[in-house]
């Protein structure tokens, strides 16, 4: 049988390690061909002594699948035109695009510097725009030149983005973003063809191994690994695939064996009085509707 994903050009940025490694080997084993986008930094951002993405796409080789390495810097414009470039240009094509590259430089916020900020931001949000930017681009002209487009992409938030994580100040900030990011990209692109979504894995990485030790701890041999990351790839190369048509503009939860879909901000209760109010009047108000309220679920690390 033909994969999900057969004849798919398909790039997964920060493919080198992690989440971004189990998606480029799950898409190849559904049929796809993988650009493998990995930079090669460390947990801080920092380049590290070689890039991973070759050695990743050596491995989808040897399983039998076709994969590029791109070791360019997808935070900016023409890393982010390159490696669009190279998906089209090495295989004709492009259909995927999956947004995961990322670091961490947490801080509590009064020790966070402001050069930690920009480093994060850069990476998780300006990381996800540009390739989305040079992707969008391409299929808008495909389609615009009466070819059909079937394209999907796939942004990673978190549930620091969802709820907020104590000490991940840019992180939670910058992860809430490519949700927005996301609404908006779902919105605009989708008369071109394309779909857009998110998900908020939970999976043991380079990023989570340390910061949430206890909860990322492999299990016994023989026993469910839970937070293995190859958990979430599957939800992933379903989104990117034709299979997912009609879905868009959605965010996914993914854990071990659990999918949820999240239904993010909805109006609660209102009051409305027709006329300005006052601040005493507006305070009492907000005290009545804030009992009627649902409690918000608790930020990541609140004690």
């Amino acid at each position: 049988m033909a994969g999900l994903c057969e004849g798919r050009v398909v790039i997964v940025t920060g493919a080198g390690r992690g989440l971004g490694r189990a998606h480029a080997l799950a898409y190849a084993a559904e049929g796809a061909k993988v650009v493998v986008n990995d930079l090669g930094v460390g947990l801080d951002g920092l380049p590290g002594p070689d890039s991973p993405a070759a050695q990743v796409a050596r491995e989808i080789g040897e399983l039998g699948g076709q994969a590029l390495a791109h070791g360019g810097d997808i935070a900016t414009s023409q890393g982010a035109a390159s490696l669009v470039a190279a998906a089209v240009d090495t295989f004709g094509r492009l259909d995927t695009l999956v947004n995961n590259a990322g670091f961490l430089r947490d801080r509590m916020l009064v020790n966070l510097d402001e050069d930690d900020w920009d480093a994060v931001m850069r990476v998780h949000l300006k990381g996800h725009f540009l390739p989305l930017r040079s992707a969008a681009a391409w299929w808008r002209a495909e389609a615009k030149a009466g070819r059909p487009v079937a394209a999907r992409v796939v942004n990673t938030s978190s549930g620091a983005g969802l709820l907020g994580s104590v000490g991940q100040g840019n992180y939670s900030a910058a992860k809430a973003g490519i949700l927005g990011l996301t609404m908006v990209a779902a919105e605009e692109m989708g008369r071109y063809g394309v779909q857009v979504n998110a998900i908020a894995p939970a999976a043991r990485t380079r990023m989570t191994e340390r910061t949430f030790a206890e909860t990322m701890a492999a299990p016994e041999e023989g026993a469910f690994d839970a937070m293995a990351p190859e958990n979430v790839s599957p939800l992933v190369v379903w989104l990117g695939a034709d299979a997912s048509a009609g879905v868009t503009g959605r965010v996914f939860e993914a854990e071990g064996g659990r999918i949820t879909v999240m239904e993010g901000w909805r109006p609660g209760p209102t009051a409305d009085r027709g006329a300005r109010w006052t601040p005493a009047e507006a305070g009492e108000a907000t005290l009545k509707l804030l009992a009627a309220a649902q409690a918000p679920l608790p930020v990541y690390g609140a004690r």
